[in-house]
């Protein structure tokens, strides 16, 4: 199976993150669209099928490239820290 790169899963975890706080902020067309777009990319990027499977196996396989192993993958995921430190 290919991966896909941490820098590419990392802009997409930032981007959903961005897109969830505009799209909270109020109903907008475009900003749905991008939203749909990232939820998507991220989806076949993951090789999952929904956005909350695809978050948690994103921040696993980021988790992984960053420190070299997977001991604490499972609590990363869950507890949603990313790239920049913030929960998602």
């Amino acid at each position: 199976m290919m991966m896909t790169h941490p820098a590419v899963l990392a802009r997409l975890v930032e981007e959903y993150e961005t897109e969830s706080e505009l799209g909270a902020a109020g109903p907008n067309v475009p900003v749905r669209h991008q939203m749909e777009d990232v939820v998507y990319t991220l989806c076949v990027s993951t090789g999952t099928y929904d956005i909350d499977a695809a978050l948690a196996a994103a921040r696993e396989r980021l988790h992984t490239a960053w420190f070299g192993d997977s001991d604490d993958a499972e609590a990363v995921a869950r507890d949603g820290r990313t790239l920049s430190g913030t929960a998602g």
